[in-house]
């Protein structure tokens, strides 16, 4: 199909585009950002006028919940929900059931993507067998399968000779190595950020050292094996400052933040509220300034959901037994635009940190509007108002503490290799 986007607000970061102009689809591929392009005779036209028109979104973590935890959501329902958020292309972390430790787990769940069709997805596999923190997983197969660098997921890997290990084998094949930097020790049972708060509602805290210790610890055997790291969902602003640090001295490190980080902090937590329990915790204020600094001055390149679906009974327990998680897929881009509103940043450099950053980091040819790319497109009024409610989403997770909230930007239209795979219209 022949596609033209017609006088849209295009912004493509990759290649400095920030105009309004028209972007030209043929056979799934980007034929031309321009105003015009000789001999081109559309099968379709969509007029964009007043709407943003931007690469297909990339998001570093995503948990599909299958296989195993169909009762929570499945790559289904969740692509879908993707592609209504203007995600062309996602991260699954290795945590499914069963883990992705192995390639025939890497291959059926980029085998029922494909059925799916709404969203690309790409894995990571597994650091160690089983994510037990003691055998090295077969990293070499992995790859072959098409995993895009491993993790060791939420599962900390306690013994600094293995992960020096992991690392070694991780930087042999050219890997990049997802970590949750966590001290299991100092986290111990946890639930919450330590500090007032944690204090006057009687809940165990996990303090801030739990963070910067682990940190200093990987970015240590980060320079003694050379590895490309990426760092996931950092939480404090200590140790994104020991992070940008060490980007300075031109260590291969990179790190993401989860949206929510940006704009809640443990005072959100109110009386128990469990929408708001969530891993790493939600931090102090000075923690939550130091991370929109971080995005801002760009020792962040990466903004992420951390989407986290759950059901509804895995919320309703008493707060330290309830399961951490968002659902997130669906305020990723709305509360990113926010960002851009309540900071004075530059959209181009959020846009960037949704599409062609994200895309770096994991070494695909994603993010962009270059002449020959997929025509991965989302569409976006940026002035439309939505509420977050159940009856407007469409994860089969309604878990998130942003219910009720006004969200302004709403995606109209996604393209995936130049096939319309959401539409509003």
């Amino acid at each position: 199909m022949r596609i033209l986007i017609k006088h849209g607000h295009v912004i493509d970061p990759a290649n400095n585009v920030d105009q309004t102009t028209n972007v030209y689809v043929a056979d799934g591929k980007i034929a031309a950002v321009a105003d015009s392009l000789d001999g081109f005779t559309p099968d379709q036209e969509i007029d964009a006028s007043k709407q943003l028109v931007c690469p297909g979104l990339v998001d570093l973590s995503a948990r599909l919940r299958e296989p195993g935890l169909e009762h929570k959501a499945t790559i289904e329902s969740e692509t879908k929900a993707a592609a209504a958020a203007g995600i062309t292309s996602l991260v699954t972390p290795p945590d499914t059931n069963p883990i992705i430790d192995t390639p025939a787990v890497a291959k059926l769940i980029r085998k029922t993507t494909q059925d799916s069709g709404y969203c690309k997805v790409y894995s990571l596999g597994a650091a160690t067998q089983g994510l037990s923190g003691e055998h090295l997983s077969e990293m070499a197969a992995l790859k072959a399968a098409g995993c895009v660098g491993i993790s060791n997921a939420l599962t900390p890997i306690k013994n600094p000779l293995i992960m020096r290990r992991v690392m070694e084998y991780a930087a042999t094949f050219d890997l990049t190595l997802f970590l949750f930097s966590e001290d299991p020790s100092l986290r111990h049972f946890g639930c919450v950020h330590e500090g007032s708060i944690s204090t006057r509602l009687g809940l165990p805290g996990i303090p801030e050292a739990a963070e910067t210790v682990a940190v200093a610890r990987d970015l240590a055997l980060i320079a003694d094996t050379g590895v490309r790291a990426h760092f996931c969902h950092i939480s404090t602003a200590k140790a994104l400052q020991m992070i940008a640090r060490a980007q300075f001295e031109g260590l291969p490190v990179s790190v993401d933040v989860a949206a929510h980080q940006l704009y809640l902090t443990d005072m959100d937590i109110g009386e128990f509220d469990s929408q708001c329990h969530v891993r790493p915790p939600l931090r102090g204020q000075r923690d939550m300034q130091g991370l929109r600094d971080g995005v801002r001055n760009g020792s962040i390149s990466a903004i992420c959901s951390d989407h986290q679906p759950h059901e509804a009974d895995a919320k309703l327990n008493p707060f330290i037994e309830t399961a951490p998680g968002i659902s997130a897929l669906e305020t990723l881009l709305p509360l990113s635009l926010r960002f851009t509103d309540e900071t004075g940043m530059d959209l181009s450099a959020v846009i960037a940190r949704l599409t062609i950053e994200p895309a770096r980091i994991i070494g695909i040819d994603a993010g962009n509007l270059s002449q020959g790319a997929s025509a991965d497109i989302t569409i976006i009024d940026p002035e439309h108002y939505w509420k977050v409610a159940p009856e407007n989403l469409l994860s089969r997770g309604h878990n998130t503490p942003f219910l009720d909230w006004d969200m302004k930007g709403r995606v109209n239209y996604t393209l995936l290799a130049g096939n319309p795979v959401f539409s509003r219209a």
